[in-house]
């Protein structure tokens, strides 16, 4: 972890720098990842550390001999000035260097796919000043963000798609996305240049390119896959049905299009009405790269990033309700989010709060998560 870190320009004047760079960012990781929400939480997180601890964590001895954690007011001003692309981009770096998800090109495993989402950070917006607004590229198995990108106030999401993927090894994988990243130069970029794949859910925001895939001859196709799941109080059955398009679109609206995918969703929840909905995408897969299950899993995996990494934001880490709003802080906020929310999913966790509050009353238990103790209980603990 440390190595990545130090990869981040440390924006403190030389004068009077005390804290180093990197034990500053360790003890925000070790922070976040036991559960702590807020900056003043994460400097609560310092303050109960043993003086074992911040030795390991690279925190100097102070004049009078003890080793002291850092005051709110200096990780609020460290977190505020910080690079968020340099920090995102040693975060990515840690986590997929630690994610063995290997590609696998013969078919006998699905690929693995990258979703691009989109998050506003509600909590940020603060007098004129409107929210920030994060795009990130994020693994559906296990949940990792790779790469984030902040949205300026005067561009969208579609003008940060490049710049978020392009340091990332795409070859091979599969990127999912939503009709706003449905652009045709991105789509070709993303083929011919990065050798990916990529599976498109086609919304009324395409209106061409909807009617092009809704006028395929779907009701002369079965279905060629089927599955049903039940929990947390509801039922939902998917069904896929999937078509040639080479022929009828011909790559207009998708360049490098094989596949029209229609999926057919059922939902039934405890004390409500059923709901249906169908969901329509296009892909570069063809029948002999991915089958009707992998394409129907793909396009679940996409709509499973709101739970599993966004959800997670919000109700564990308290995102949206978070105000913290100078500079860069929520920004970096986020990020060490991501880079919690991530490794604790790399190493097995399931229910990330569960894991948090386990963690939470032990500093030395986090040390472990980061690597920097070789067990999880230190010597004497």
């Amino acid at each position: 972890m440390r190595v990545h870190l130090r990869r981040v320009p440390d924006p403190r004047s030389r004068r009077g720098r005390w804290y180093p760079l990197v034990g500053l960012l360790l003890i925000c990781a070790c922070a976040v990842v036991s559960g702590a929400r807020t900056i003043t939480e994460i400097t609560e997180w310092g303050q109960r550390a043993t003086t074992t601890v911040l030795e390991l964590l690279g925190i100097r001895r102070h004049l009078p001999g003890r080793r002291r954690a850092p005051s709110h007011a200096t990780l609020t001003r460290l977190l505020a000035a910080l690079d968020g692309d340099a920090l995102d981009a040693a975060i990515g770096a840690y986590l997929a260097e630690h994610d063995h998800t290997a590609v696998d090109v013969t078919g006998s495993a699905p690929r693995p796919a990258i979703a691009v989402d989109g998050k506003a950070l509600s909590g940020s917006a603060h007098r004129q000043q409107r929210h920030r607004h994060l795009l990130s590229a994020v693994t559906h198995a296990p949940t990792v963000t790779l790469a984030q990108r902040e949205v300026g106030a005067k561009t969208n999401e579609t003008a940060a798609f490049r710049p978020l993927l392009e340091p990332l090894n795409l070859a091979g994988a599969v990127v999912t996305f939503d009709a706003l990243h449905s652009v045709k130069d991105q789509v070709r970029w993303l083929v011919q240049e990065r050798k990916a794949h990529y599976i498109a859910v086609i919304k009324g925001n395409q209106p061409t390119a909807s009617a092009q895939v809704k006028a395929l001859p779907w009701e002369q196709v079965p279905v060629a896959h089927t599955v049903s799941e039940s929990g947390h109080g509801r039922r939902e059955s998917r069904s896929v049905k999937t078509m040639a398009i080479a022929a009828n679109l011909g790559g207009i609206a998708f360049p490098e299009a094989r596949l029209a995918l229609r999926i057919h969703r059922r939902r039934q929840e405890s004390g409500r009405r059923q709901t249906r909905e169908t969901v329509y995408a296009v892909t570069s897969l063809d029948t002999h790269q991915a089958s009707p299950a992998d394409l129907g899993g793909y396009v679940r995996g996409h709509w499973g990033i709101e739970n599993s990494s966004h959800h997670v934001r919000d109700v564990v880490f308290a995102e949206d309700a978070s105000t913290v709003h100078t500079g860069n802080a929520p920004r970096a906020m986020a990020a060490l989010r991501n880079l919690a929310i991530g490794r604790l999913r790399l190493l097995g966790a399931d229910n990330i709060a569960k894991t948090t509050r386990a963690i939470r009353d032990a500093p030395e238990h986090a040390l472990w998560i980061w690597g920097i103790t070789d067990s999880p209980l230190l010597p004497g603990t």
